[in-house]
């Protein structure tokens, strides 16, 4: 089953509320996915920085034994590492020589990624998602189907800078198109579907793509069942296959985009009752892109 959120805000005013927005839709979905959970949110940051995230133990002190200009904040198993970009190399360096135990599961200028298993509520918690702030974000509540409950197998799944996908549903042809992804520098950590979908997302961006082109793309190279919410450093898009067999409803204001797998994911945003409600439409790629 599994369930899929996506807020992205047209009005500034509103942007310190989207972590509290986020995770109530992100609860809402527990019972579409209550084995694992994740999100990511698109806060603050700037063109000459770069945001790290990590996974792993023992997390507090790392900055400091990095050295230099690098700023952290730890939450539970997560830390966001923050540094100039010219540093980047040489944290993540660092990080595999010294620290070969953690995971950086996203990276770029703004985004920050969690995941986790457990409830949805939970996993917002653990990560006070409701403190965050920002412009977009996007959230999964996982149930397994074809591969373990693990903190890897759960959404988002990240595999270029301010990129991440979340996917309900399942890919047919997603061995070969690893096969074929992997020779082209994408790289990948796991066994997982999604996470290849999101591959070649980064491949098709990487190329010179815009994320509504990459999706359309899509349509025509991946082979399944899938309904997918992309977001970007200053986009935010969603896609249903030509089948769309998952559910899916999308609400739009002046003041902002919101997705979610069922309606009720909807019904506690603000101006909700005044909304333009609808369906995505099969084999259409709906896109929104940040001035």
């Amino acid at each position: 089953m599994c369930g899929i959120v996506g807020l992205f805000l047209k009005d500034k005013a509103l942007e310190p509320q989207l972590g509290t927005l986020l995770a109530g839709m992100l609860n809402v979905m527990t019972d579409r996915g209550p084995d694992s959970a994740g999100f990511a949110v698109y806060g603050s940051g700037d063109a000459e920085h770069v945001k790290l995230t990590v996974r792993g133990r023992d997390l507090e002190g790392v900055a400091a034994a990095i050295g230099g200009e690098v700023d952290s904040v730890v939450r539970d198993s997560h830390l966001v590492l923050s540094f100039p970009k010219d540093k980047e190399d040489h944290v993540r360096e660092w990080l595999a020589t010294h620290r070969p135990d953690l995971v950086v599961i996203g990276s770029g200028h703004r985004i920050e990624l969690y995941k986790e298993v457990g409830l949805p509520a939970d996993v917002a918690r653990r990560f006070d998602l409701e403190g965050m702030s920002g412009t977009h974000g996007i959230g999964h509540t996982r149930m397994a189907t074809e591969s373990a409950v693990t903190t890897d197998g759960a959404h988002p799944f990240s595999t270029g800078a301010d990129q991440c996908l979340v996917h309900n549903g399942s890919l047919s042809n997603h061995r070969s198109l690893r096969r074929w992804l992997e020779p082209q520098g994408i790289t990948f950590a796991t066994d997982n579907d999604s996470e290849v979908a999101a591959g070649y997302l980064s491949w098709k961006l990487r190329e010179g793509a815009t994320l509504a082109e990459a999706l359309e793309a899509s349509l025509e190279d991946l082979d399944g069942f899938f309904t997918f919410v992309v977001g970007t450093e200053s986009g935010f898009a969603v896609v249903r296959d030509p089948i769309s067999c998952k559910p899916a409803v999308m609400a739009e204001t002046d003041q902002y985009v919101a997705f979610g797998s069922e309606y009720r994911a909807l019904v506690g945003l603000p101006g909700i009752e005044n909304a333009r409600v609808f369906e995505p439409e099969p084999a259409r790629v709906y896109a929104w892109e940040r001035n």
